[in-house]
């Protein structure tokens, strides 16, 4: 007998893209748009067809960004008939991002198209539909919106005949981000009268609210009741590390260092508390407010201590910044030489340039306060940035002479003006700046290395300009001022005169090449 071939093609293998989906995910969090609809439309070209999962994770990266418009593309590229199809997490993930757009009469439109039945793909509307949307609206401060929306839509959020805890809390996030954040506690009374129990968001969103009012009376009775509602009804709503990272800002800006002591006496008692980095930098920051710095330094000790057992501890630039900032205010230079010298090797996160100069500038305030001359090589070079730290001029006053501070004329060992280059080449490879003299052995001017460029030339032909003249007994503040005026640059090196008439001294500043 014989055996009928088959013609049909063998089905394809359904292809794994799980590997695609992690990888947008991850380009979402760094905010790389352009780059995951680059890589999706690549993966169409192998594939065919993605499946709904990748063009969600899609979707949510366009909201993530705040892209509506490639939002709204690719949610009707999905709705076609030959593509994947959208469905609930699909108008959750818009009705979101129109949200956070502000363009909430277009997500109500598509909220009336899910009630009606009219919607793409026939979704239910269901409470995870409003919590986007209504989370959105909420974190724009559009509270009138919002309170529209839970009277039309609230019968979907309520469990059992109450709302549901969770929409308050979306509430009180909202009135305490208000300029009127005492408003979240009318929100507060009316969960007890629906009969809810507070969560620990619930206290967490009322002690900030009330911190930033200033209300540190009803800060205490909120966390007292935290404890009590935990000691009484075994419901655990204990103090975590958010609860006590916003006690110690209201305390710290009231300037309340009994408090702030308290609170931390208060968190390292108790054994069910991690207290994370972020709670080591409130505490730290709360006691640089209430002016201890004695305090902060003994809190960031053990921070460095503690990180060497768990990276996760490891100050981020801020911190160093904040103590820094203190101690550069009482003159304290070598410990914020210190936090600026390790602030590179031990923190955690990224350092700006901008946090670079700040800590710059911050190692000059220190050395000003503490009686003693800082200058930034930038400033002399007129650039805008530079590698280098400020450089340190020890035990020096800006009302000394100049000539404390010099070089004399005799140790700089001139060469005389009619030299050609080449028989002296060697000396421009070892100093920067060369005096010269005339044949009485008089200073005419100075020879920059950059500008010993005729191996056959006389050194008088390469010369600048003569620099400015001024006595020696000059303050080391106006030479500054005067260094900085004239703004020559690449020139570290002035010369002083001991009369009006005869230049008969060179002296050079020691700043570093």
């Amino acid at each position: 007998m014989k055996k009928s071939i088959s013609t049909h093609n063998p089905p394809q293998p359904i292809p794994n893209l799980k590997p695609l989906t992690s990888r947008i995910v991850k380009l979402t969090r760094r905010r790389q748009l352009p780059q995951i609809l680059e890589e999706v439309e690549n993966a169409k070209e192998q594939y065919g067809k993605l499946n709904t999962i990748v063009m969600n994770a899609v979707l949510e990266a366009c909201v993530h960004c705040r892209d509506v418009d490639s939002a709204l593309s690719v949610f009707d590229e999905m709705s076609q008939p030959e593509n994947c199809g959208v469905d609930e997490i699909s108008y959750a993930t818009l009705l979101k991002g129109l949200g956070g757009a502000r363009r909430i009469d277009e997500a109500f439109q598509l909220l009336e198209s899910v009630e009606q039945g009219t919607a793409v793909g026939s979704p239910k509307l269901s409470a995870p539909l409003i919590y986007g949307l209504l989370n959105a609206l909420i974190e724009a401060g559009d509270l009138r919106r919002a309170n529209g929306l839970l009277a039309r839509f609230g019968f979907l959020l309520k469990e059992g005949s109450s709302p549901s805890i969770l929409i308050y809390n979306l509430l009180l996030k909202g009135y305490a981000s208000t300029d009127y954040p005492l408003s979240a506690l009318a929100v507060h009374d009316e969960i007890l009268r629906q009969g809810l129990n507070p969560d620990r968001h619930t206290y967490n969103t009322l002690i900030f609210a009330s911190v930033k009012a200033g209300r540190l009376d009803a800060v205490i009775h909120f966390l007292e009741d935290m404890k009590n509602k935990t000691r009484k009804t075994g419901y655990d709503v204990l103090p975590d590390a958010v609860t006590y990272s916003t006690l110690l800002k209201g305390f710290g800006s009231a300037g309340d260092l009994f408090s702030v002591q308290k609170t931390v006496v208060d968190m390292k008692s108790c054994r069910v508390l991690f207290i994370d980095r972020i709670a080591y930098t409130a505490i730290i920051d709360a006691l640089l407010d209430c002016g201890s710095i004695k305090g902060a330094l003994s809190v960031f000790g053990d921070i460095i201590k503690r990180a060497g057992r768990n990276p996760k501890l490891r100050p981020k630039p801020h911190l160093y910044l904040s103590l820094m900032r203190a101690l550069a205010g009482v003159g304290e230079y070598y410990m914020v030489q210190n936090l600026h010298r390790r602030m590179w090797p031990d923190c955690s996160g990224t350092i700006s340039q901008a946090i670079l100069v700040e800590a710059d500038h911050l190692l000059m305030e220190a050395a000003l306060n503490d009686g003693q001359i800082a200058l930034r090589i930038e400033s002399l070079l007129r650039v805008a940035q530079s590698m280098f730290s400020p450089y340190l001029l020890p035990q020096v006053s800006v009302g000394d002479p100049i000539e404390c501070i010099m070089t004399p004329f005799e140790d700089a060992v001139p060469l005389r003006a009619n030299l050609e280059l080449r028989k002296v080449l060697m000396r421009f490879v070892k100093d920067s700046v060369v005096p010269i003299i005339d044949d009485w052995g008089s200073c005419v001017g100075l020879l920059h290395r950059e500008d010993c460029n005729e191996l056959n030339a006389p050194l008088s032909s390469m010369m600048r300009s003569p620099p400015p003249c001024i006595t020696t007994s000059t303050s080391i503040g106006r030479v500054i001022d005067l260094m900085l005026e004239k703004g020559e640059r690449h020139n570290n090196s002035f010369p002083f005169v001991n009369n009006c008439c005869k230049v008969d001294k060179i002296y050079h500043l020691p700043f570093p090449e």
